[in-house]
């Protein structure tokens, strides 16, 4: 009887157990006919959307409407989509059942409930008037008529001012010229940040900056730390940086007191995020050889880098399609100067809209762009559902890109290609010095900055009669440095935050930077240490296909792998600036002899 009893309780064990299986299986299959049906009417709009922004973008016609009117309905709809009841209902039933569902479909549920959130339709009207404020706003930034002395001149045109003019009269006005874009966008500004608090606020976040910060799995107070952690263990390095850069400019403009900040229109760059140009290393003369060299060169060598490490050639659609060089002077629109990559279908149809000419900015730029669109060739693949065709985290994807943009200025590399003799002998710390005034420059920008502007604007509702006065107390703070006149600080009709592309378009992530800059020189010391078994000072990863497996490895997943696990796999560490620090050690030793009797003005963070 008992051996009966145990026989019938076996078979309704195995009975429970397959119809358990059975409901898992079939909660699972119908989770993935959502996931499929929704991918499918998502490809189609986002593909409508993205066409309608490129042509926005390549094509500003003063007066005529037509582009900004097709964007705005083609991102209206996409909206309607994404933002859905429907679709956020359906979203979290399942979600609610995902102890039962594979880990790769409840990342994209949680991918389609991040995109409801951004543009919910439970608040309709609020989203259309977002769109439409996003579009305007866009329009003015892009369609700007930039002038010097009443004449019209273009970004490249100021940036070349900013890079080489010595008349500190002359440069002002360039400076003076790229702000002006502030005033027309301030007002637009305070209602994009109201309009993007108002939209994630339907859908519970707290504002703006915490809904893209959760990208992360991260807080906004998490994230906020992680920025002060990187800029104190780089401080030390930056505060030397500030110092001999002082003094060195005030002596190369003549000025025989040295000012405690470094007034804003003596750096090379609009935003004073990379000072490189003002350090000439003798025996590198990169611009005059590559203008013998075109634009076109720029490009075609970057994609042959890429191919020499085992990547596949471009798209034949990427030349007929991207937007690559400065427009003719004999076209009457405009387009947007700001160098970006595309994605349009999440397929194979890739874009770079960029403003080529041959010099040693868009060399490097020209290998960046491109280090995004293979990252986005790479994760299309079947294995990678196309919600999650994305990078790890939005940091990855700057990092790929500056990586390869840091390895082809490095010296083996540029011998290699005959940018350089093979017998060149340069000062090693000056070409050290150059990079920290870019790599290391940019951390205080980006970490504080930026970071700290957008996270008052969103988290603490900045007001607008402050903006000015809060961008140059960050300035102030964490980079040292000055508008070229006080009262500029109080005048409330300027707003010198928003004459940077990201503060309107790209909004409240530029802490993605900060981080990729980091990671990139992890990645780099991996690589050089451990595969190429090279200097990471002299490297030349060209042609190694062993660099091009270890990029595609990392590449390949794309959003369907943590980002965090990723990186301790690849390289055996966790995110740290060790490796960025290490790199620049010898130039830390440098620094402080140069800088012995110099006054260091800069103070230390608390």
């Amino acid at each position: 009887m008992k051996k009966f009893i145990k026989i019938l309780l076996s078979l309704f064990l195995l009975i429970s157990c397959n119809s358990q299986q059975e409901n898992n299986e079939k909660i699972r299959e119908n989770t993935q006919n959502f996931i499929d049906g929704y991918t499918t009417q998502y490809l189609k709009f986002y593909y409508e959307s993205n066409e309608a922004e490129w042509k926005s973008n390549i094509m500003i016609l003063e007066g005529d409407s037509t582009n900004a009117i097709a964007t705005r309905k083609a991102n209206e709809a996409l909206a309607r989509f994404t933002g859905s009841k429907e679709n956020i209902e359906k979203a979290r039933k399942f979600l609610e059942k995902k102890d039962k569902l594979l880990p790769l479909q409840i990342k994209q549920l949680e991918v389609i409930l991040y995109k409801a959130a951004n543009k919910p339709q439970t608040v309709e009207d609020l989203v259309m008037q977002r769109i439409k404020a996003e579009t305007e706003q866009n329009e003015k930034l892009f369609g700007f008529d930039f002038q010097i002395a009443g004449k019209s001149v273009s970004t490249n045109d100021i940036d070349e001012i900013l890079q080489s003019e010595n008349d500190l009269g002359e440069r002002l006005k360039a400076w003076q010229a790229s702000k002006e874009v502030g005033k027309t966008l301030r007002q637009g500004l305070t209602n994009l940040r109201d309009l993007r608090n108002k939209t994630v606020q339907a859908l519970g976040y707290h504002d703006y900056f915490t809904y893209q910060v959760s990208e992360y799995g991260m807080t906004t107070e998490e994230m906020m730390q992680w920025m002060q952690y990187m800029l104190k263990e780089l401080w030390p390095l930056y505060t030397e940086l500030h110092t001999y850069t002082r003094y060195e400019l005030a002596q190369k403009y003549g000025i025989g007191q040295v000012p405690d900040m470094i007034p804003a229109h003596w750096l090379p760059n609009r935003w004073g995020q990379s000072w490189g140009a003002i350090v000439k290393v003798e025996g590198i003369d990169l611009d005059n050889v590559l203008e013998e060299k075109g634009s076109e060169w720029l490009i075609k060598q970057a994609e042959r880098f890429y191919i020499s490490l085992g990547f596949n050639p471009l798209p034949k659609s990427f030349y007929e399609k991207s937007s690559l060089y400065p427009l003719p002077d004999t076209v009457d629109y405009k387009k947007n100067n700001h160098a970006s990559a595309w994605h349009l279908d999440l397929e194979n149809d890739v874009r770079s809209l960029m403003s080529v000419i041959p010099n040693s900015r868009w060399y490097g730029t020209t290998h960046h762009e491109l280090g995004h669109i293979y990252y986005y060739l790479t994760y299309t693949n079947p294995d990678v559902p196309v919600l999650l065709r994305r990078g790890a985290n939005r940091a990855y994807h700057e990092a790929i890109g500056s990586l390869m943009g840091l390895a082809a200025t490095q010296e083996p590399f540029m011998i290699g290609l005959e940018l350089m003799p093979q017998d060149i002998e340069t000062d090693q710390m000056m070409t050290l010095l150059k990079e920290a005034l870019g790599s290391i420059v940019f951390i205080p920008f980006s970490c504080g900055v930026m970071t700290g502007f957008e996270h008052d604007l969103y988290v603490k509702d900045l007001p607008e009669d402050e903006f000015n006065k809060r961008w140059w107390e960050l300035k102030a703070k964490y980079q040292g440095i000055a508008p070229p006149s006080a009262e500029r600080i109080d005048n409330p009709s300027f707003c010198d935050a928003a004459s940077k592309t990201h503060i309107n378009n790209d909004a409240a992530q530029y802490y993605d930077y900060a981080i990729s800059s980091i990671l990139l020189f992890q990645l780099h010391d991996h690589i050089a240490k451990n595969i190429l078994k090279q200097d990471p000072h002299a490297t030349n990863y060209y042609g190694n296909k062993q660099v091009g497996e270890f990029l595609k490895s990392i590449m390949a997943p794309g959003a369907s792998a943590d980002w965090k696990v990723l990186l301790r796999e690849k390289t055996g560490e966790d995110l740290s600036a060790k490796a960025m620090l290490d790199y620049f050690e010898p130039l830390m030793k440098y620094l402080k002899k140069e800088n012995e009797g110099r006054v260091h003005t800069l103070q230390t963070l608390p």
